[in-house]
């Protein structure tokens, strides 16, 4: 069974980052960080709609109690979109590295009761941080010496957590520990091979097995984490940076897959920064949490 591949949207985002499936919504949520702006992608009437915001968007979740929740340099903020300006705007819930200069917020995720996980960025590297963010918006630090804080997803069991620190070439596990949200016993459960790029955004599908997108690789690649093994590959032509992924659709048998267009000449890659959308999968993937915050 062929994966097929087709372009949504043409945005050519210096930074598009950040997929995410609103299952009860039917909608898919999704940002530029360069270029400060979030997307709601309605596949009802194939309709991108943009809001421009006055911060760096680094990564965002739906809540349940109604609203967004997205990721800001410092911390973690509530999202307000308002349709005639086109824009959005936000008021902080936790900062916890406001005062750290040398990071901002990058990837995260919701975990099965809710919690936020959000991780950063820092220059130079080993710097950032993994946080978890409670129902209370109360941050606790998880990781430290991280990078570029990237994929988090949990397995269906609800006792592990797979998690991507993109410099280190990996997918780690930790043990998950769903009543108090603590991790333990970080080993590797994916080492990408030479030339395949380097890992960034991730999800997972019904089977347990990681889907992983690959920065300066042009692809996304399925991996079983029990193994290390490649199962499966997206190629995305006229592409060199992947940087997320998510399942959407009705039944969660699609795949949504965000890139990044870079600020040099786009040329040589002519379909760089655009949405992307993978049908006819071997699987169907897990309803992504929302924040109980």
């Amino acid at each position: 069974m062929a994966i097929l591949l087709e372009r949504l949207v043409a945005t050519h985002c210096p930074l598009g980052e950040g997929s995410i499936w609103d299952s009860k919504a039917q909608l898919l949520y999704w940002l530029d960080i360069l270029g400060h702006k979030i997307f709601r992608y309605d596949p009802s009437t194939n309709t991108n709609h943009t809001y421009n915001v006055d911060t760096v968007p680094a990564t965002i979740v739906v809540r349940k109690a109604g609203g967004l929740v997205i990721g800001i340099p410092g911390g973690i903020a509530a999202l307000t979109l308002d349709e005639p300006s086109h824009s959005g705007s936000f008021t902080e819930l936790a900062m916890p590295e406001r005062e750290i200069k040398t990071n901002r917020m990058n990837d995260g995720k919701c975990d099965p009761s809710g919690r936020l996980w959000v991780g950063s960025i820092s220059t130079p590297r080993g710097l950032a941080n993994l946080w978890r963010f409670d129902a209370d918006h109360s941050p606790h630090q998880m990781l430290t010496g991280i990078s570029t804080s990237n994929g988090l997803v949990w397995s269906a069991d609800r006792k592990t957590m797979y998690y991507i620190d993109t410099p280190t070439g990996r997918v780690d596990a930790l043990d998950y520990d769903d009543s108090t949200g603590n991790i333990s016993n970080r080993r590797t459960a994916v080492t990408v091979a030479p030339g395949l790029g380097h890992p960034d955004g991730m999800t997972i599908d019904a089977e347990g097995m990681l889907w992983v997108a690959m920065w300066d690789g042009a692809a996304v690649l399925r991996y079983n984490p029990l193994t290390g093994q490649q199962l499966a590959r997206i190629d995305l032509p006229g592409v060199r940076n992947v940087t997320s992924c998510a399942f959407g659709g009705k039944n969660l048998d699609q795949l949504y897959i965000t890139t990044a267009a870079g600020t040099k000449d786009p040329t040589a890659h002519p379909e760089a920064g655009n949405l992307f959308l993978a049908t006819n999968l071997p699987t169907v993937g897990l309803e992504a949490p929302e924040y109980a915050g």
